[in-house]
């Protein structure tokens, strides 16, 4: 009997559709783990998520081509486990690589951490796209059903892909952290590798795999964690302030997100937030309720502030990350009630679905420092807004942007074509080109009360209202809309 039919009886049918399959899962799985593990240090921006995805898709390509050139020059029935085997062990040396990176050049070069990441998974992945074609060797028992072979492989390897993804996307990151997924894939491989390797080849040819993959358990469990908790888009912590005995910041991937005072709800430290403050002050009177709506909730900073300020005011709050409003309550000291609203969903959907003229105030502050979510900027969303707004209602936007400030110039230009009254409020320095940070953007159906604004403002930063000024700032800046709405290619995000 030749060595190929003995490979094609030790391969069943079932046992290469699995091998196809769950190789094909386990790439896709640990693409979109990767772009989990970067989020802290790269962000997750159009530009990051695409870079990883063509890593992935450059390594299934040439995985693929060298699998099926190796298949036959080299016995696959030799190389199969091994294959999966060292793959796995590569996986779980993902995980650690990433993070030691980030750790070692966090906010330094962008760049190290995106070279790291990139090996780490190309490398794995490509071995694990060569199992298939290999598998489909083995199948080929006769040219007469060649087509047969390689299309049900192929078909059950794309099965594989789509589990993989959907599987990740919807079960796998909402359940459990990135860790214990990482953990759990490389174990898989590793296991099924090694018995694999044992039964074609025996124990010797699986020994030195067997050390990779603990040294990369080991690494693994070691490894820096950026994070307390790893919600479903963040990488969530809480610090304290040690100049603050109370005072808390939540940061969200790499970047200071809030600030809260566990005892003085009108504390404000970020100096947006105290422009979105003295705009909402010189609307309405001391201790005048207001109704708000919030699309972003972060650390829930501004509805604290209005029950304090303004008793009696109304806050809804749209979140889309669940995590983020888990840790509002266990650590900033959040409290929903009927004061407090608070509702995990995407903002923009959030926004339609309320009536028309229904709240006094709508603040948006979802954007963050290297990702901004682009359907919150375009024309359609700020007509909706505009829509939900009362005739004398304010609506105040956080965007940030830094270098020639090109988002921040489109996101004013999309603002200005729905609502006659527009103010910006910056820092003079920061309109200079050079710098950047937070802006804030105040619009209104009715004039705004800018001399009052002004002075609420108290020199810290400075309000432009004139549209004549404003639409020579602007200058040619593109009009957002859904249709086009370039916001990852505009923004410029904070240096490194």
């Amino acid at each position: 009997m030749s060595e190929t039919e003995v490979a094609v009886r030790g391969i069943g049918d079932k046992l290469a559709i699995a091998l196809a399959l769950g190789s094909s899962a386990a790439v896709l799985v640990l693409e979109l783990v990767s772009l989990r593990l970067v989020a802290p240090y790269l962000g997750l921006t159009l530009e990051t998520n695409t870079a990883i995805i063509g890593v992935a898709l450059t390594a299934i390509a040439l995985g693929a081509a060298l699998g099926g050139r190796f298949a036959d020059t080299v016995s696959p029935i030799k190389t199969l486990g091994p294959l999966i085997l060292v793959g796995g062990a590569l996986v779980m040396l993902v995980l650690p690589i990433v993070r030691w990176t980030g750790e070692a050049v966090r906010g330094g070069s962008a760049n190290t951490v995106f070279l790291a990441v990139a090996v780490a998974l190309f490398v794995p992945a490509a071995l694990l796209s060569a199992v298939t074609p290999m598998v489909t060797k083995l199948r080929l028992s006769t040219l007469a059903k060649t087509g047969t072979v390689v299309g049900r492989l192929s078909a059950w390897a794309t099965a594989g892909a789509i589990a993989g993804t959907v599987l990740t996307g919807f079960v796998f990151i909402a359940q459990v952290p990135t860790s214990i997924i990482v953990l759990c894939l490389g174990g898989v491989l590793v296991v099924s590798g090694a018995v694999l390797t044992i039964v074609l080849r025996g124990m010797k040819a699986a020994t030195r795999p067997l050390v990779l993959a603990l040294i990369g358990t080991g690494l693994t469990l070691l490894a820096p964690r950026p994070c307390e908790v790893e919600t479903a888009y963040h990488c969530a912590r809480v610090v304290e302030d040690p100049n603050r005995a109370s005072g808390r910041i939540l940061y969200l991937d790499q970047l200071r997100h809030s600030y809260v005072d566990l005892a003085d709800p009108t504390y404000l430290e970020f100096d947006y937030i105290k422009d979105f403050a003295a705009a909402i002050d010189s609307k309405w009177a001391a201790r005048e309720p207001v109704d708000a709506l919030h699309v972003g909730g972060g650390g829930l900073t501004m509805p604290r502030w209005l029950s304090a300020t303004h008793p009696g005011s109304r806050s809804k709050v749209y979140e889309i990350d669940p995590g983020v409003i888990e840790v509002d309550k266990l650590e900033l000291g959040a409290q929903p009630g009927p004061e407090l609203d608070l509702q995990i969903g995407d903002g923009r959907l959030g926004v339609r679905s309320e009536p028309a003229d229904s709240w006094d105030l709508i603040v948006m502050d979802a954007f963050g420092g290297v990702a901004v979510p682009w359907h919150l900027t375009t024309r359609e969303i700020v007509a909706d807004v505009r829509r939900v707004l009362r005739p004398d209602g304010i609506y105040a936007v956080n965007v940030i942007d830094f270098g020639p400030q090109d988002f921040l110039k489109a996101e004013l230009r999309t603002v200005m074509a729905e609502f006659p009254h527009v103010g910006l409020v910056s820092k003079p320095v920061n309109l200079t080109g050079q710098h950047g940070g937070n802006f804030v953007l105040v619009a209104s159906d009715q004039p705004l009360p800018a001399d009052l604004l002004e002075s609420n403002l108290g020199g810290r930063s400075e309000l432009i209202v004139d549209p004549v000024r404003l639409r020579e700032y602007v200058g040619d800046a593109p009009l957002l809309v859904d249709d086009y709405a370039p916001v990852d290619q505009l923004l410029t995000p904070f240096p490194s």
